[in-house]
């Protein structure tokens, strides 16, 4: 039977190549980029189209027919694939496995590319008798009158918008029943539009030097309240004027910053806004997809994969928070959002903004050696003092609990002043350890080489590696005493002890425990920001880009971790975060103040990072970086695996070690292992690594295409699982 042309596809399978397919019989041609459904190995898969010829290494006769074209266009669009399929080859992950990582999950399903409209994207607004509501409409139900004059203040706005601020689906219920409010398609009129804030004389340098048009990479480097979002916004609005049709695409670490984000936009901008994260169902990540492919949507607001969303008029790339690991996917296609962004924007020919309080040391190199244009913002934007910082010995602490006197009185005197204040401590749970008082033995997980957290909230042990969890035990396993004791302090206890400190006093604790239900997050900041006396709780979702005008006193836990730690990087992830959390405090116009609390106080890197800056404290860094020959002044990879024996995932790494030894030498590259993680044991598994280190990128790539290709002969045994890491953020 004659078949049509014939076709390499891109399939989602961990096999490093493209396959072969006829086209389906009466089916002509087929863009690159296009879908196409496709028989494999007994069962059905959706691939994308890459080349319209085939690749010459099979007979006509032995080559598959396609069950479906499904587009008759690209969905992925050139300039996508060919970031993807750089991508591919850089982070050493298979073709097939980068391409699905940039669709949509409805598309990967094969769904049409098509917008739908969704209940979650109607807007609200006030109906006529709503609007002719008194001043203080509603006393018998304060939650409806709140969203009525929200509504009359803001105008429409959509669901995802009134969930952030807490609103339920109860109350547009009872609202709509009462014939107050509405749904509606499109907005009733134009959104009131803030008016750009004044920039001071570094805002305003920096935002000149930003040329639209043309790429480069702006470092825009300001401390924390300087005012980066405004010079954000502004260089959006001169995009806007140079061609009212652009794009721009932000990209931020967290769905928790994406809310905020989105409403600080759309009071500045009439224009179409979209968000692309993990939070939104399937079909809202589709619609906003298509919105921003089509190019409706003028701003997209997303999280790391957005960085490989459609645009048809792209004019610029903003990158906030640029440090933030998240940006770094850690497992799978292990791509860096951050160095894509620069890539994309390189290839598109717009420039791309990276904004960071603490930028990365490999950012801070960039700039330093001219291939980043570097925008330095020193001072507040409100005038403000940077907030002073206190290092208090925490040794003098109680046994029994984690907060000092000097600390609990600084709180005492912040609230009583009617302030807000904020206790950082980066641990879930009741206490890190259940420790036995007679023999010492420490529950551990039965999974992990790890010990197992206490937590009250339900009261339970539960290992946060492989989510393990047990009742509270009564009995030691090894001594069988019954004096088990928590040892150390995590959110829930700080929280129950200041909650005993000062009765009366909201405390409220922000963690992933204690957001998991839905709008939970939304509703506590919301809280929050009604600017009563309070003290906030939380771990690393409160650290970074939220704004609490009425925090006026940040204190920081048990800092000695990132001292302390193995990871080489842990030193420069402790002063991103001091630097991050301290910047909560005295943002507004109320003077801030920040208490560290250490077993080390007197260690060189904290004080470095109090009494100078940041910036001392990264070239200090910077200069041990050198010296050591690690990033950003040589370039690591990882290439790790796992098994449910160690001596499967040795042995495995062993036999490509010997291989590594076998290739020509090569005096810039340096090979280490295989050794264990730092966590050896991990969910049942075994994990052990190699680690590659080379001055010269193209020694290390070209060193893994020799391993990868090795592998693919090698057939490692089934229940083993290898991955490389390029440039990865966690060394474990």
């Amino acid at each position: 039977m004659p078949y049509s042309n014939s076709v390499q596809v891109a399939l989602p399978v961990p096999l490093r190549q493209l396959f072969d397919y006829h086209l389906p019989i009466a089916t002509s041609d087929a863009s690159v980029g296009a879908r196409i459904r496709v028989p494999f190995a007994g069962r059905e898969l959706i691939g994308i189209v890459m080349s319209k010829t085939a690749s010459g290494k099979i007979d006509d006769a032995d080559i598959k027919p396609a069950k479906e074209l499904l587009d008759s266009s690209p969905v992925i669009p050139e300039d996508v694939i060919q970031l993807l399929r750089w991508a591919a080859n850089y982070y050493h992950c298979p073709l097939g496995e980068a391409m699905q990582a940039a669709l949509p999950s409805l598309l990967r399903q094969g769904e049409p590319p098509r917008y739908q409209q969704d209940s979650n994207e109607c807007y609200w607004q006030l109906t006529a008798e709503g609007q002719g509501l008194p001043d203080a409409p509603l006393p018998k139900a304060p939650r409806q009158a709140e969203l009525v004059l929200h509504l009359r203040k803001q105008g429409s706005c959509k669901w995802e918008e009134l969930k952030s601020l807490g609103f339920t689906r109860d109350t547009l219920k009872r609202l709509t029943e009462r014939n107050l409010i509405e749904p509606s398609s499109s907005p009733e009129r134009l959104r009131p539009i803030q008016p750009p804030l004044p920039l001071n004389t570094e805002q305003q340098q920096a935002l000149d030097r930003i040329q639209l048009g043309s790429y480069n990479t702006y470092l825009l480097d300001g401390i924390t309240g300087s005012g980066k979002t405004e010079v954000y916004l502004q260089a959006i609005a001169r995009s806007f004027e140079l061609n009212p049709l652009s794009q721009t695409l932000v990209l931020v670490p967290e769905i928790g910053l994406t809310p905020q984000t989105i409403r600080r936009f759309e009071r500045r901008f009439q224009q179409e806004i979209v968000t692309l994260h993990s939070g939104l169902t399937d079909r809202e990540r589709l619609n906003a997809w298509v919105k921003a492919s089509d190019g409706r949507a003028r701003i997209i607001i997303g999280t790391r994969s957005a960085i490989f969303t459609p645009l048809r008029h792209p004019g610029l790339i903003i990158v906030d928070e640029e440090h933030d690991i998240s940006f770094k996917q850690q497992d799978g296609f292990r791509y860096s959002a951050r160095d894509l962004a620069c890539l994309r924007a390189k290839n598109l020919n717009i420039p791309v903004i990276l904004g960071s309080a603490t930028p990365a040391l490999e950012s801070l190199h960039n700039a330093q050696t001219n291939r980043f244009v570097h925008l330095l913002l020193r001072q507040r934007a409100n005038q403000q003092a940077a907030p002073a910082i206190q290092i208090v010995d925490s040794s003098l602490c109680p046994p029994d609990r984690n907060i000092t006197d000097i600390s609990l009185q600084a709180i005492r005197q912040h609230l009583s002043a009617g302030n807000q204040v904020l206790v950082f401590i980066n641990r879930r749970g009741y206490a890190p350890t259940l420790q036995c008082h007679d023999c010492g033995t420490q529950v551990l997980c039965p999974n992990c080489d790890a010990r197992l957290t206490l937590h009250q909230q339900p009261r339970h042990l539960h290992c946060h590696h492989c989510d393990y969890q047990c009742s509270v035990q009564s009995r030691c396993p090894s001594c069988n005493s019954h004096r088990l004791i928590a040892i150390g302090a995590g959110t829930e206890r700080s929280e129950a002890f200041l909650s005993h400190e000062l009765p009366g006093t909201d405390i409220i604790r922000i963690d992933r425990d204690s957001t998991r239900h839905k709008n939970s997050l939304e509703s506590k900041l919301a809280s929050i920001k009604k600017g009563a006396p309070c003290v906030l709780v939380g771990t690393q979702m409160i650290a970074k880009g939220h704004h609490f005008p009425d925090v006026t006193l940040a204190l920081i836990l048990d800092v000695d971790s990132g001292l302390l730690s193995a990871d080489f990087r842990g030193p420069e992830r402790m002063g991103q975060l001091i630097t991050q959390v301290a910047g909560r405090a005295g943002r507004a116009e109320k003077p801030g103040e920040v208490i560290l609390q250490t077993r080390n106080p007197d260690h060189p890197l904290l004080g470095l990072l109090v009494e100078q800056n940041y910036q001392h404290f990264a070239t200090a860094i910077m200069t041990e970086r050198e010296i050591t020959q690690m990033p950003p002044f040589g370039h690591l990879a990882m290439l790790r695996a796992d098994a449910p024996s160690a001596e499967q995932a040795q042995h495995f790494l062993q036999q490509l070690r010997m291989y590594s030894d076998s290739l020509p030498a090569n005096p810039a590259l340096q090979v280490l292992g295989p050794m264990p993680a730092l966590m050896e044991k991990r969910g049942k598994r075994f994990r052990y690594l190699i680690q590659l280190k080379s001055n010269s990128r193209g020694a290390l790539n070209s060193h893994l295409q020799h391993l990868t290709h090795y592998i693919a002969n090698l057939k490692p045994p089934r229940h083993l699982r290898w991955s490389i890491d390029v440039d990865p953020q966690d060394m474990g």
